[in-house]
């Protein structure tokens, strides 16, 4: 299944959209919104009961599927990237770096719709980066890795964009990312992952394509297989 919120009204969370498999046709969804149906847990079945008849479906139109979430958790699974940025503003990685996870606390009070503008002064360093996002279902404390693997209910890329001048003198007060680190942006789509080609039930394998301002960017585009586990 494959989802999308549009706005709607003066409605911050939007209307759901059920889209299908070739992206040319969505049915709206009467009385839910994504966080509503993440909630409950609710089936396809009980989602398609509220949806309305077909129309077209464009995906410029969108907000990104959650506008806003009750919490945004990033965290760095790939610790060269984190060595190369870490350099790139002459700070020295801890070695724990290499066993201990990483992750911080973003806003998500709102998410940028998937075509927004990013807005900034480009002396603060304005940087994008392609994200594998995934939405929850409730994940109890403590819970395994194997069992948190389960409670994933959809998958989606995202734009984590970051304010690089601004991230050093932030961070030397010890308090963590908060000016620097603005809304992200979201795909169009949120799929759930029985519909998700190279998910194996804890893990994604594919290859992650990057374009900016419509060229090619970034190692991916060379076919360079990206792949995510969510399970660790």
């Amino acid at each position: 299944m494959k989802l999308a919120t549009r706005p709607f009204g003066r409605h911050r969370d939007g209307q759901l959209l059920v889209v299908s498999d070739d992206l040319e046709t969505c049915r709206p969804v009467d009385g839910l919104v994504l966080q509503d149906v993440v909630d409950v847990s609710a089936s396809e079945d009980e989602i398609l009961k509220h949806a309305t008849a077909p129309e077209p479906f464009d995906p410029g139109a969108v907000l990104s599927p959650l506008p806003r979430a009750y919490q945004f958790l990033d965290g760095s699974a790939y610790v060269n990237h984190v060595e190369l940025v870490r350099q790139a503003r002459g700070a020295a990685m801890p070695e724990t770096f290499w066993s201990d996870p990483l992750m911080y606390q973003g806003g998500s009070d709102g998410f940028l719709a998937p075509t927004e503008d990013i807005v900034g002064h480009p002396d603060w360093g304005i940087d994008f980066e392609a994200e594998i996002a995934v939405i929850t279902n409730d994940v109890p404390q403590g819970i395994s890795s194997e069992a948190a693997a389960g409670k994933i209910a959809f998958v989606m890329l995202l734009n984590d964009i970051s304010l690089r001048n601004l991230i050093p003198g932030e961070l030397t007060k010890g308090f963590g990312f908060v000016q620097s680190k603005p809304a992200c942006a979201c795909s169009p789509l949120a799929v759930t992952t029985e519909n998700l080609p190279g998910w194996d039930g804890r893990r994604l394998s594919g290859i992650l394509k990057v374009d900016l301002n419509g060229e090619p960017f970034g190692r991916a585009n060379a076919g360079v297989d990206m792949t995510f586990d969510f399970g660790q």
